[in-house]
């Protein structure tokens, strides 16, 4: 016999407030249709779990002030579209289509420039895991659970740090799954739910996403067109009293900004002074375009060096297949974050590790090469925006793998529904904030390679176009 579960309902105001401006999906055609758009997108990212209980249509009206003949014709588009199911007698719940195992006609290629990541040194890898399979001979005959990680890897990422001006011993490393699964472990450490997180305003979806998953609420404080504001900051932790605050400092997702060393100084002190348990994510550290990083935050604390937690991972610098990642941190708190480990996973894949260390040995000689790949591919598509999205401007940050684009217009939500209608996944501006602000801005990431780029740019002129009403412009010559 099968018990069916009660679907999740969705809070009315929880839902306006994911919402955003969703009315600016529908400048260029009826209301319904942009209110269908934002809700999809919600389900497509992931920010409406599926199977949950839409409210109903009275309900969502009175808080959207509109029509409920508009709110009916949306539901309705999203049931045609099967983004939702209705049932006799019950409320509405979200699905994904389910894709016809046939399909009579052909359809465009997908493009995505969701994810910002290099594909592989596909050799480099191969042979890493080649000679993992040798290094890993010992380790089969015992139960292969490693709760911080092979001393082969420890001891590699423990020099890197040495090498960078932060003495570390292996045993301040615990290896993780990916960059995102350390964020995990420390939240499920040190954050109860209900507890504030201190973010930064963009940064990166997936620790939003984490640090509400954990119960937690982010508490944005904006990156201005200068960096961080550190008076904000200040300022922030005072009035909030934070369980924790994350960072992005190096090549910062998704404006590509680092933070200059007087500040690194200063949020040191802040950090000290108010006692503030801090996550620093280094992910993206390896992808300096134009200038090396600075050295580790933890190595700017004069003092309470403990209450820095620096995150790092594999998955930029080499190959996100790998998805292996790790903290750094002081002994203490390393074994406390052991301690509750079991209750999640037992350790990180071996064989990965081994590879992992493997490649981390060749660093100097693969990641010139994937720099000099980023920035020529940042400068093509710097070349494409230019000549077919010349009202787009790209930001100061030149780190990373993506540029953050601030738009003419508040229309990142509409943007983002009208490339998907064209097969080009593009995440809105919201995305990487906090309640649904950030209508003004896309991150365009640079990582694919250029053919592919190009087909991206056009798609997305495309999409910009058709929200705006505007025709394209003609080709323009660009000289560089």
């Amino acid at each position: 016999m099968t018990i069916e579960m009660p679907a999740r309902a969705l809070n009315v105001d929880l839902l306006a407030r994911e919402l955003g401006n969703w009315r600016t999906s529908s400048r260029s055609g009826p209301a319904y249709q942009g209110l269908a758009d934002a809700i999809r997108l919600l389900i497509v990212d992931g920010r409406l779990p599926v199977g949950a209980r839409l409210p109903s249509e009275r309900a969502l009206a009175d808080v959207l002030r509109v029509s409920r003949t508009t709110v009916t014709a949306a539901y309705t588009q999203l049931r045609d579209d099967g983004y939702l199911n209705a049932r006799r007698g019950a409320r509405s719940t979200t699905a994904l289509p389910v894709a016809p195992a046939v399909r009579p006609d052909p359809t465009p290629p997908s493009v995505s420039l969701a994810a910002a990541a290099l594909s592989a040194p596909a050799a480099a890898v191969m042979e890493a895991f080649a000679e993992a399979a040798h290094d890993v001979t010992p380790y089969l005959h015992a139960p292969g659970h490693e709760l911080v990680g092979v001393s082969a890897l420890r001891q590699a990422i423990a020099e890197r740090y040495c090498e960078r001006g932060l003495p570390t011993e292996p045993d301040e490393i615990m290896v993780t799954t990916g960059a995102l699964h350390a964020i995990g472990l420390i939240l499920t450490t040190y954050v109860q739910p209900g507890d504030r997180v201190l973010v930064e305003q963009p940064t990166y979806h997936g620790a939003l996403s984490a640090i509400t998953t954990a119960g937690a609420r982010p508490v944005p404080v904006a990156l201005t067109d200068d960096g961080w504001d550190l008076d904000a900051w200040q300022a922030a932790i005072h009035q909030v009293s934070p369980a924790l605050a994350y960072l992005i400092p190096d090549n910062q997702n998704p404006t590509g900004m680092t933070m200059p060393v007087s500040d690194r100084q200063r949020l040191g002190r802040i950090i000290a002074e108010t006692r503030t348990r801090t996550v620093i994510d280094e992910t993206i550290l390896d992808m300096w375009l134009d200038e090396p990083m600075p050295g580790p935050m933890a190595a700017e604390m004069t003092a309470r060096r403990d209450l820095v937690l620096t995150v790092g991972s594999m998955s930029k610098s080499f190959w996100g297949g790998l998805r292996v990642g790790w903290i750094r941190a002081e002994r203490a708190t390393i074994a406390t974050i052991s301690a509750l480990r079991p209750s999640i996973d037992m350790g990180t894949a071996v064989l990965e590790q081994f590879a992992a260390a493997r490649l981390l040995a060749r660093r100097e000689e693969l990641l010139p090469e994937r720099r000099e790949i980023l920035r020529s591919r940042r400068e093509f598509l710097q070349s494409l925006l230019r000549r077919h999205l010349p009202d787009w401007q790209p930001g100061p940050g030149v780190g990373g793998m993506s540029l953050w684009v601030r738009l003419p217009a508040p229309m990142s939500t509409a943007l983002s529904a009208a490339a998907s209608r064209l097969g080009l996944d593009l995440p809105a501006g919201p995305r990487f904030g906090v309640d649904g602000t950030l209508e003004r801005f896309v991150r365009v990431p640079y990582a694919l390679p250029e053919d592919q780029l190009s087909d991206a740019v056009e798609l997305l002129a495309r999409a910009w176009h058709s929200v705006t009403g505007l025709s394209a412009p003609e080709p323009t010559t660009v000289v560089v």
